[in-house]
């Protein structure tokens, strides 16, 4: 979907949950029986900044209201910018307030919270916290952040997400058994850095990871950002490089302890593109591109091969949605710059990274993640994806395919022609389905045909945005469905 900003210039920052260093503070304190709690804290620390992660875990059997979590650093920690709560630093002292979603928390219920943070020289972890101005208990064991990790192989974390590879023309888990995604995208970490209003839109803690789970889905696609993901000299630094990816890390994690598959989907890229449907005039990755570029993009890949390899809960979706298409050629040429990039592409205006020499990026990783390749025409033509198909040695290739009421290939006739042959041969994901007009009665047709030929699927989007400005799931972040996301909650809830 093309992200657009009129739409998406309102942004909530939100929670970055799990990390390298943790400790748990929980002991309740006798005198404030009634604000029985447990606080825990976690850090991804990279050098000169970190990212810390609070969580608030109301043990007593009232629910807790207008909590307010203050704790002191010992060195030089200055707050940057605060998410899923108000953060507030004077001093050395750093206190935490509720944001406006979650200001109460149920009995055995828990918040989470997060910031950055820079400093030099020691990070030492807070000796204490306190809730409501009442000790909340315990004190941490000596702690030392570590470095986050972006270039070594990454150790799948707890949790019952599957890790899948691709068995004919199934998606399969470790022990063979055949595996049908359904989900959702998660939108807001392909925009929301590059605009300079933070990582994500809108919250991205246990509690909403736990709403979209509520609905039985098992998959989040994750769209981010090149530019943000590499720390270009373009984003503000708060929400580049090693922060950035340790939010997108953290998220990814946060989904695999709730058994989601997630898809990281790499949606906005660099380069110049003027030419037809051109999104904007601007070489920085603030829209959406008809390819990926050579510049960056192999290294971008690299580098998140590095970060998720080992990790095969995770799918690697290549490139959103490519719309070459509109500046070469015939079919032919554009397939032909889709996979192979470089003197095909004429008429894109800066060099293109073919899907073949994204594909060799990753697995000169050692990477063995399923990859998924999105067709041309914004993901909706797959005529001659299976004649064009790059090589893979780890035999881990999907077909992606995006469908939307509005697009060319919306019919049942045209998903019979062009979409059956390719489910047939290889995995088909319907990374993004929807429709344009408030209803459900497009995407309803279109999952009785994905579920006829066993293909996976996942709704546009699990935002909060008036559904006619675009598709949108939800109208709370606590799940409750658009007419829309009603369809799809119902289909995602009967499959079980």
């Amino acid at each position: 979907m093309r992200s657009g900003p009129a739409l998406l210039g309102a942004v909530s920052a939100l929670a970055v949950v799990g990390a390298t260093t943790a400790f748990t503070l929980g002991t309740p304190s006798p005198a404030a029986a009634a604000t029985a709690c447990e606080v825990g804290y976690t850090v991804n620390d990279w050098g000169s900044g970190f990212t810390a992660n609070l969580t608030l875990k109301n043990l007593g059997t009232a629910p807790l209201s207008g909590w307010r979590i203050s704790y002191t650093y010992a060195g030089n920690q200055q707050l940057q910018q605060g998410w899923n709560a108000t953060w507030a630093q004077s001093g050395q002292t750093v206190t935490v307030t509720p944001a406006t979603w979650n200001g109460t928390i149920a009995p055995n219920a828990s918040i989470s919270a997060g910031a950055n943070f820079g400093y030099s020289g020691a990070n030492a972890a807070p000796a204490s916290f306190s809730v409501n101005g009442e000790p909340c208990g315990g004190t941490p064991p000596p702690t030392t952040p570590t470095t986050l990790p972006t270039t070594t192989t990454s150790t799948p974390p707890p949790g019952g997400a599957p890790q899948l590879h691709v068995s004919g023309n199934r998606l399969a888990d470790a022990a063979g058994a055949a595996v049908t995604l359904r989900g959702v995208n998660r939108s807001g970490g392909e925009f929301a850095c590059v605009q300079g209003n933070g990582l994500f839109d809108g919250p991205m803690d246990a509690a909403s990871v736990a709403a979209i789970k509520s609905w039985h889905a098992n998959v989040v696609r994750v769209p981010f950002n090149e530019d943000c993901w590499l720390g270009l000299s373009n984003v503000d630094l708060r929400y580049a490089g090693a922060p950035y990816r340790a939010a997108i890390k953290s998220y990814v994690d946060l989904l695999h302890q709730n058994g989601l598959v997630a898809i990281l989907d790499l949606h906005w890229t660099h380069g110049v593109y003027t030419g037809n449907s051109s999104a904007c005039s601007d070489v920085n990755a603030t829209c959406q591109k008809p390819m990926t570029d050579s510049e960056h993009s192999v290294d971008l890949w690299t580098s998140v091969a590095n970060t998720f390899k080992g990790d095969n809960a995770t799918i690697l979706d290549l490139f959103n949605e490519p719309y070459l298409d509109r500046a070469v050629s015939g079919s032919a040429q554009a397939w032909t710059c889709w996979r192979d990039g470089g003197s095909a592409c004429s008429g894109i205006g800066y060099p293109v990274a073919g899907m073949q020499t994204l594909v060799n990026a990753v697995r000169a990783t050692g990477a063995t993640n399923v990859i998924m390749l999105g067709g041309l025409a914004y993901s909706n033509d797959l005529t001659g994806w299976l004649q064009y198909k790059p090589s893979d040695p780890a035999g881990n290739l999907v077909a992606s395919w995006h469908s939307y009421n509005f697009n060319t290939c919306s019919s049942s006739s045209c998903w019979d022609s062009q979409l059956a042959p390719v489910a047939a041969a290889v995995p088909l994901v319907a990374g993004e389905i929807g429709e344009n007009d408030c209803a459900s009665g497009y995407v309803t047709g279109l999952m009785d045909w994905l579920d006829r030929h066993q293909a996976s699927y996942l709704g546009w989007t699990w935002n909060t945005w008036p559904c006619t400005s675009g598709p949108a799931l939800i109208t709370s972040y606590d799940g409750t469905p658009t007419a829309f996301g009603a369809g799809i909650r119902a289909r995602f809830l009967a499959a079980g």
